[in-house]
């Protein structure tokens, strides 16, 4: 039996009293198994890393960012490889996974730019030969705790930046598709990371709970669903740890009457099916101002989607796979089932989706419902799956309150030629990423990623700017130096720099 092990201390561990069964989205079959990590193996591979850490802490920083530098190599010479691991195990396009692995590429070249952004600050003579400046210090250890939506992409939003502040670091990846995740983590070390300063666990809820209660642990990024990024935020802090929690989202773009419809079209079918909508930022909601834009969305769409591929992994004709399992395959039909029993109309039907070699795959096929109301089961919760649900309002204030009303806030676009409405969209809009003609507004890596409400919990959002200041804590530093003849009275008042 094919076990996909963990990775502590530099080195492939499989040893495991439990494991759980991973599949091939595409085919339905059991491809292996992965190990399920116990609480003493996460104390184990903490306490290797706490143990590296102060050597890795004190490695001067332009080490740490020529490790980044050959890390990225690695990943580009090795990209055909860690895409075909994503596709195996979740199901994604060589093409879409090739997109994830890119953007993920991108914020280990911002990590690359360490140099620069953890140089601190300077102040000479702030008062009478008093100089003051602040540095950015590492936390110690620190752990991420990532969604199988983007095996790769996500991880590299992360352990990057921690690693290169002078932080070591524990990932626990998702067990569904964990082979691609621990390829990359071997590659950290071909690129010279020290042994003991990352460490890959794969397991379940007594890892994570691991995590979250050892006193060793510092931070904690996340990302995944609502639910669980509250759990993760509460227990987290509560054990005075720093947490940054991304949860679900319910991602809308308003089509107002002066929008291109074609061009709506084109984007709204990628940004709605591509990963099979497994994504956070997929947009399933597209709220259309007035019936006539909405009856001319629903013809044009839905004769579009009649031309989507979808199948296995391996065809780079198909536009999108699978789902990651079966249970996941049943949770999304149920919803489209619960919004044609409350009412909406199921204009475009993938519930008996079927591929030809691939009856056993874990397959939906692209849905489009109309007539959808803001009181539905389906529009209140996150499918997760290729699913475009059609909104009817008559203004595009009625849109933005049934956006702002929306317990997440995590991406929103607008579809429209009148720049004055677009700015009034961006600014008064209660969501976190905002995109204007630009259907997944998801932030290049030299910015930060987050929603608001809901779709958020901690007061850093991920990668960029934010993520250098989520795995560094700030120290300031006042010196005087006064002349050996000086000497100085003893002063009682609040001291000033007059």
């Amino acid at each position: 039996m094919n076990i996909i092990g963990h990775f502590i201390n530099g080195q492939i561990d499989t040893q495991s009293a439990r494991t759980q069964a991973v599949y091939n989205p595409s085919t339905g079959a059991e491809t292996g198994h992965v190990a399920l990590a116990s609480a003493a193996t996460v104390e184990q591979a903490i306490k290797i890393a706490s143990e590296a850490f102060p050597s890795w802490r004190d490695t001067p920083l332009i080490k740490r960012v020529r490790i980044m530098f050959r890390f990225k190599q690695l990943l580009e010479e090795n990209s055909e490889k860690i895409c075909q691991l994503i596709g195996q195990e979740h199901g994604k396009i060589a093409h879409d996974a090739m997109g994830e692995l890119q953007r993920g590429i991108e914020n280990v070249e911002y990590a690359c730019a360490a140099t620069e952004f953890l140089k601190g600050e300077f102040s000479k003579n702030v008062g009478p030969d008093i100089d003051s400046w602040s540095e950015f210090q590492a936390l110690g250890v620190v752990a991420g705790i990532t969604p199988f939506n983007f095996p790769v992409m996500v991880p590299l939003w992360m352990f990057p930046m921690a690693l290169v502040c002078g932080n070591c670091f524990i990932l626990k990846p998702s067990e569904r598709d964990p082979s691609s995740t621990l390829f990359i983590a071997e590659l950290l070390k071909q690129a010279g990371l020290p042994d003991g300063v990352f460490a890959l666990i794969n397991g379940d809820k007594e890892a994570v709970d691991t995590l979250l209660h050892d006193p060793r642990i510092q931070a904690v990024s996340f990302v995944g669903s609502t639910p669980i990024a509250e759990y993760i935020y509460a227990t987290a802090t509560a054990n005075g740890k720093r947490c940054q929690a991304l949860g679900g989202a319910k991602n809308h773009a308003i089509v107002m009457p002066d929008a291109d419809l074609d061009n709506v079209v084109n984007s709204l079918l990628g940004a709605a099916f591509g990963s099979s909508g497994e994504r956070c930022m997929a947009l399933s909601v597209a709220v259309a101002i007035g019936d006539d834009v909405a009856d001319q969305l629903i013809a044009k769409i839905s004769t579009e989607m009649q031309k989507l591929k979808y199948g296995a992994y391996s065809d780079q004709n198909n536009d999108f796979g699978p789902l990651i399992s079966s249970a996941h395959q049943a949770k999304v039909v149920a919803h489209i089932d619960s919004a044609e029993q409350q009412g909406a109309k199921i204009v475009v039907d993938g519930r008996h989706a079927k591929v030809k070699g691939y009856e056993q795959g874990f397959f939906v096929g692209p849905t489009l419902i109309d007539a959808v109301r803001a009181d539905m089961s389906s529009y209140q919760q996150e499918i997760f799956g290729p699913v475009l649900q059609i909104i009817r309002v008559e203004s595009m204030q009625a849109a933005m309150q049934l956006i702002n009303e929306h317990e997440y806030g995590n991406g929103t676009c607008i579809y429209t030629r009148d720049g004055e409405a677009a700015r009034y969209f961006s600014t008064h809009i209660q969501v976190g990423m905002v995109g204007i003609n630009i259907p997944l507004p998801v932030p290049v890596s030299y910015h930060s990623f987050g929603g608001w409400k809901r779709s958020l919990f901690g007061d850093l959002s991920a990668y960029g700017p934010d993520g250098a200041r989520f795995y560094t804590r700030r120290k300031t530093i006042t010196q005087r130096w006064p002349a050996a003849d000086v000497r100085e009275k003893t002063q009682f008042a609040m001291p000033t720099l007059n």
